[in-house]
Parts: structure tokens; C-alpha cells; sequence
């Protein structure tokens, strides 16, 4: 059994991995590391609400998106600030129902939104998590 509490005991990706035991969190670690040319970045969050171990992918001292592990899948959390904001607007009616609802649910603050999406699979909502991804690093989400 792989526990990520474990302050003192860093788990490598592939620990991780063996944890979600998914084969599309390595897929989407592959993608985002081949895309943007970023490496991982594993770090122990003390955060009441998600304590653990997470991984972040960074790129220009941006942080891309942080996942955080779960059985049998991950939870892919992305950063929609004030510059990404009317890009994400406007290819929302073009994103999947279930992330539609994420967006609309989530709380701004600070004029952010912290979209915390849930992948098991490699559907819609892989896909729109890779291009709100896309815009968060500057592109255009297309």
C-alpha cells in the first residue's frame, strides 16, 4: 500500500503513479512534460483541505497545472487568472458539460478561479483540461 501523507518520504512519479493506478495520468504527465518541456515537480502540500503529496508542472515560472493524486484517478488543478479569463470564456460553450459546470461552480478570489477537474479517462474532459492548459501558458486554446 502507497501512502502519500508521508511528509518525510517523498514518493518518485512513478510512486505516484502506482498509486492512482491509471494508465492516463501517465499519459497526461508524458503530454504536458513534451509539450511545454517541463519536468515535474513534486511537492508536500500542509493545505487543510488537500495535505499530501502533489505534482506541479511549471514552465517561466508560471505553474501550468498541479495534480493531485487520488485511487484510481487524479484531480488536475488549473489556474484560470485575469489574463487567461476571456480566452477561457471564450471557448467555454465548446468544452464539456461536466467542465462547464467546474467553471461556473468555482468561486473567484483574487480574481482567480481554481478549477479542480477530476480525469479517470481519456474523453472530453482530458481534452479540455489540455487546452485550458494551452491558454494558462499563453496559447490560444485552439
Amino acid at each position: 500500500m502507497i501512502h502519500l501523507q508521508n511528509r518525510q518520504d517523498t514518493p518518485s512519479l512513478e510512486k505516484i503513479g502506482e498509486y492512482i493506478r491509471n494508465p492516463v495520468f501517465e499519459k497526461f504527465c508524458r503530454e504536458i512534460k513534451a509539450q511545454y518541456g517541463c519536468s515535474e515537480k513534486i511537492e508536500y502540500s500542509s493545505c487543510s483541505w488537500e495535505r499530501g503529496w502533489n505534482v506541479k508542472f511549471k514552465k517561466a515560472g508560471k505553474t501550468l497545472c498541479t495534480i493531485y493524486p487520488r485511487e484510481n484517478y487524479f484531480t488536475v488543478m488549473i489556474v484560470i487568472g485575469e489574463k487567461e479569463k476571456m480566452s477561457v470564456e471564450v471557448v467555454l460553450p465548446e468544452l464539456s458539460p461536466y467542465l462547464r459546470e467546474v467553471y461556473a461552480q468555482t468561486k473567484e478570489g483574487n480574481g482567480q478561479k481554481w478549477l479542480m477537474i477530476d480525469l479517470e479517462d481519456e474523453g472530453d474532459v482530458y481534452k479540455d483540461a489540455m487546452r485550458l492548459i494551452q491558454i494558462r501558458r499563453g496559447g490560444a486554446g485552439q
